[in-house]
């Protein structure tokens, strides 16, 4: 049996020797052929010079240097789509997920009732600002996608390679990792780990925000049934409000005194409007950029060692563009 590890490099250049060590021992725990892929994600520190020191003296290292930064969840799909083990190991290279775990996952897996073992904070780490704006942006997604998500995923999780072939089928330009593993299917099972701080996130406030846009606007229906049935409601009442004050001014002779009632109704409406053609602009913004129909990363070169056979691989076409290897 062939398991590989999969894992992304962004500003890691301090982690990938250990990582790269902890990784083999653990697997080296549950089988003799390894496949440990490496990914540059466009780092702008050492990490590529790391990764190819390691990759020379391991053959059994795969490194994939993209041509720039293309985020982190196409470069964990472009990885993905290189592995070609029996078992697929993913987890983050900045040691804040233990890769000890792969030996407990692969214990939970053996029992034959799952496809995917994933990894789960037991509680979300952070202050409470952050704490407080997992719990809201959950709510969020609760109440508006089409698919609830599991709460504290972490990235780490051992998958079989039917899972992730069928995973690195999605065709999806603008996505949310998380949403893909749920919509895929198969049988699931969460595992409870810890997650370290060993550096300072890379997510920002703004950037968490446009998270959960992208989430719920490429996941999401229900947000346009919303803003349907929103302004389907606004429309009732205002031909309510209409014939209330018509009946008034004929039955009574008073009318509609005053111009704050106007400047209420209009500024209103205006933000009502605004919003409304906001969150349509973000959907034809995502129809735009699936229609484009560009890969998801383009590979400058993938160094392996040349003596290994190169095996078939799950790698669609369409899901990324290599144009250099070694």
């Amino acid at each position: 049996m062939k398991i590989s590890i999969v894992t992304t490099l962004y500003r890691s250049a301090s982690y990938v020797e250990e990582f790269h060590r902890r990784a083999i021992e653990a697997a080296r725990k549950i089988t003799d052929d390894i496949e440990l892929i490496m990914v540059n994600d466009g780092s702008p520190d050492d990490s590529l010079e790391m990764a190819l020191r390691v990759q020379r003296s391991d053959p059994r290292v795969v490194l994939v240097d993209l041509s720039r930064n293309f985020g982190h969840y196409k470069a964990i799909m472009t990885g993905l789509a290189h592995a070609s083990g029996e078992l697929v190991f993913l987890i983050d290279s900045d040691l804040e997920e233990q890769p000890e775990d792969l030996t407990s996952f692969y214990e939970r897996f053996r029992r034959g009732d799952c496809d995917v073992v994933y990894g789960v904070q037991q509680t979300r780490r952070g202050g409470f600002l952050e704490r407080v704006g997992g719990i809201a942006f959950f709510a969020l997604v609760d109440a508006l996608s089409d698919r609830p998500l599991p709460r504290n995923l972490v990235t780490s999780r051992l998958m079989t390679a039917s899972y992730v072939k069928a995973l690195v089928r999605h065709r999806d330009r603008e996505f949310v990792i998380s949403d893909l593993w749920a919509v895929t299917g198969f049988r699931q099972i969460s595992m409870t780990v810890a997650k370290l701080s060993n550096s300072p996130s890379t997510y920002s406030l703004w950037r968490r925000i446009d998270l959960a846009v992208k989430h719920l606007t490429t996941s999401s229906t229900r947000l346009l049934y919303l803003v349907f049935y929103t302004g389907l409601s606004i429309f009732v009442t205002s031909i309510c409000v209409v014939i209330y004050f018509l009946l008034r001014y004929l039955t009574n002779g008073i009318g509609v005194s005053g111009f704050a009632s106007q400047i209420i109704s209009l500024w209103f409406l205006g933000g009502l409007i605004t919003l409304i053609l906001g969150i349509l602009g973000i959907y034809m913004a995502g129809i735009l950029a699936e229609t484009k129909r560009r890969p998801y990363t383009i590979v400058r070169a993938v160094h392996r060692t040349p003596d290994l056979p190169v095996e078939k691989r799950i790698q669609p076409a369409s899901l990324i563009d290599t144009e250099g290897q070694e």
